[in-house]
């Protein structure tokens, strides 16, 4: 058995965040843990103890911190607990750890009950403070970055904080073009229908966010996920899932349909339409049909989901239809759908060099997915990564194109054996990647299979929220100097998570335990540097709207160290450094003068200085001219784009359409793959950029 088997699956991991969970409650109802709650408690604490690579005892210390973090993970802003609140709740400090090991978590539970209040009450006097018009001539100012700010003295400065953040929501809609009455009409209904959301907080809820103070304290990677959260987790992992195929959203209350997925029940029977809103659920054929308004969207769609062959019947309001209007009752056979659109998709690019006319094959990857269960269970047709990008290179082949641009941009990893073989697509033969276990213990994972199928000129397009599987990928083809890396440094994810069905270690199979995620590696480089912190840093950077200042592992203050290993044999291909310096010079030349570059290089300095600033003003005068300030910068890096490109002028923002916005890093990458290519012609281990596939 593999060093970092365990009982689990292997996973990078991912930075993305997970959906909330759980059914709906009645806001009288006093939220106090259950007998699985502590069961899981107890459990979630031994596995992490013995497990995590920290190796760190759950002790008077660490309670300390799983205390701070549980509080922050509550009221990060600052804007709801009041010093008094958190010198009283002081008392529980160092009574969580135990709380943990016991599973008398009562003490997490009294924390929130604080938080609850105080949470009610502020919404219920924002809404409050939307019967007097606030005076937009005043300067005043509102400070919205409060995680560093001093707990709020007293409740006067609490109703200070909240009255000034009404009147900013009232501005931006003011901004916006609506008159004082209906800016607080639309405001009136937003806060109504949060706190209808707080009064549906259920105590699963409380101790999925509890367990993960407790977890991230670890590392920002280990989490608890309750069966709701849990199967949300499997979805993204397997692209699939058993339903009708629709996506939706709750707006006003009412659970809407935003897109019919292509292939599912939805689309086939094409009987629903987006913006239709779902009013009703009924199982079978005579099942009552329960009237769904104002609930949780989890709790409908768990009413919508179910096996495969079963029958849902749906009541449904048709888009633009008022309330009242008669409602269509629909019936749909579950089916399993497929998540196309978050699977890696191809398209081809031109690039024209004086008479040339070079064609670039684009391969987006948004995840390293795998359908473990379709292939534990034999099914030789499960969906992968690595399965589907072999197929979209080998269709990209017989559309002769002269070099491969991968795009990783914000890819936050997944299934840890997809990334090694991705990897093996692009190299001979190999390491790929170097993992290390808890105990010490030291794994060289290579590439699973002889022979490339891609092995002409390949360039990874990255940014910042490209993490851990995209970072193994990126290391290992720059390491082998197999293709350039260029964009923004990446997230800096270098540890590995092994996921525990925590139903494995209860009496019977459907305990309703959830899942954990548990970090017990880290993963390094075939050079034996770790990604741990650092990330990836491409050969040629480009410009992004996100700042590394504030996103990637080195902004989270649990997160592991950086550190190395000795590194493997393996076989480098130098052919690459020899032309990085002449590419490097192209693509200067470019950012200076190429103006989708420009545009996208003065829309990111615009944002970084937005991103500094940490108050907005609450004088409606100043605001408006600083939006006009800015529209009016905005606008003329546009129109400066436009006319280099010979198009007409636009009179004002609203007259942007959202494709008219160029992905400008991908055309600089695709121009840099020219360049490669380009210089690599002649050079007797890239002769040929379409050789007949080697692997078996």
């Amino acid at each position: 058995m593999p060093a970092l088997a365990l009982v689990g699956l292997l996973f990078t991991g991912s930075t993305a965040n997970r959906p909330a969970a759980v059914p709906a409650a009645s806001p009288s109802t006093e939220l106090v843990p259950t007998e699985r709650h502590r069961k899981v408690a107890r459990l979630v604490g031994e596995v992490i103890e013995r497990s995590h690579y920290r190796q760190a005892v759950l002790d008077e210390k660490m309670s300390s911190l799983v205390f701070d973090r549980y509080i922050e993970s509550l009221d990060g802003s600052r804007s709801y607990f009041l010093a008094g609140d958190i010198a009283e709740l002081e008392r529980f400090r160092y009574k969580l750890g135990e709380a943990i090991r016991t599973g008398n978590v009562e003490p997490a539970f009294a924390v929130f009950a604080r938080f609850q209040e105080r949470n009610r009450a502020a919404i219920k006097g924002a809404i409050a403070d939307l019967e007097t018009e606030p005076d937009f001539s005043l300067d005043e100012s509102l400070a919205f970055d409060r995680a560093k700010a001093p707990w709020l003295a007293t409740q006067a400065e609490e109703d200070d904080l909240w009255r000034r953040r009404v009147k900013n929501d009232a501005l931006s809609l003011l901004l916006a073009n609506k008159t004082w009455p209906e800016a607080r009409d639309v405001l009136r209904k937003r806060y109504e229908r949060v706190l209808k959301r707080v009064d549906q907080v259920t105590s699963d809820d409380v101790f999925e966010t509890f367990m993960n103070a407790y977890a991230h304290v670890y590392d920002p990677h280990s989490n608890y996920l309750s069966p709701r959260s849990s199967e949300e987790y499997n979805i993204q992992m397997k692209l699939s899932y058993v339903g009708i195929g629709a996506s939706l959203q709750l707006i006003d209350d009412h659970v809407t349909v935003m897109n019919v997925i292509a292939g599912g029940p939805a689309a086939v029977s094409g009987q629903i339409k987006v913006n239709d809103r779902i009013t009703a659920v009924g199982q079978g054929k005579n099942g009552e049909l329960v009237d769904v308004v104002g609930w949780r969207l989890d709790d409908v769609v768990q009413l919508i989901r179910g096996p495969a062959g079963t029958l849902v019947r749906l009541s449904v309001l048709p888009a633009g239809a008022t309330p009242g209007s008669k409602e269509s009752t629909l019936e749909f056979v579950r089916n399993k759908v497929t998540l196309e659109a978050q699977a890696a998709q191809k398209k081809v690019r031109t690039v024209t060099r004086g008479e040339h006319e070079y064609k670039i094959g684009v391969i987006d990857v948004p995840s390293f997915y795998q359908d473990y269960e379709a292939k534990v269970t034999g099914d030789k047709d499960y969906r992968s990564t690595t399965r589907d990008v072999a197929r979209l290179i080998g269709e990209l082949k017989k559309e002769k194109v002269d070099g491969i641009v991968m795009d990783l941009r914000g890819n936050g990893g997944g299934h840890l054996s997809e990334a090694t073989s991705l990897v093996g697509l692009f190299i001979r033969r190999g390491p790929v990647v170097q993992l290390r276990e808890t105990g010490g213990r030291i794994e060289v994972l290579d590439d699973p299979e002889n022979g490339e199928i891609w092995d002409g000129p390949l360039v990874v397009l990255v940014d910042r929220s490209s993490a851990s599987a995209s970072e193994i990928f990126s290391a290992a083809i720059q390491d082998y100097g197999r293709g350039l890396i260029i964009g923004q440094q990446t997230y800096g994810k270098g540890t590995v998570q092994n996921l525990y069905p925590l139903d494995r270690f209860a009496l019977g199979p459907n305990a309703g335990f959830g899942q954990l995620t548990v970090t017990i590696g880290k993963y390094y480089r075939v050079t034996g540097d770790s990604v741990q912190n650092r990330g990836v840093i491409p050969e040629i950077s480009l410009p992004s709207m996100i700042s590394t200042a504030e996103v990637g592992e080195s902004t989270r203050d649990s997160a592991l160290p950086w550190d190395r290993i000795r590194s493997v044999e393996f076989e480098p291909d130098h052919a690459l450094s020899g032309a990085l310096d002449a590419i490097a010079r192209s693509h200067a030349a470019r950012m200076a003068t190429d103006p989708d570059l420009k545009a996208l290089l003065g829309d990111a300095e615009a944002v970084e200085k937005l991103r500094v600033e940490k108050t907005v003003s609450l004088n409606l005068k100043a605001r408006k001219a600083e939006r006009e300030e800015l529209d009016t910068e905005r606008l003329a890096r546009i129109n400066a784009r436009r006319a280099a490109h010979g198009q007409p002028a636009l009179k004002s923002l609203e007259d942007l359409k959202a494709d008219d916005e160029p992905d400008a890093n991908l055309g600089e990458a695709s121009e840099i793959l020219v360049d490669l290519g380009q210089s690599l012609q002649g050079a007797s281990t890239r002769v040929s950029q379409l050789q007949t596939p080697r692997r078996p």
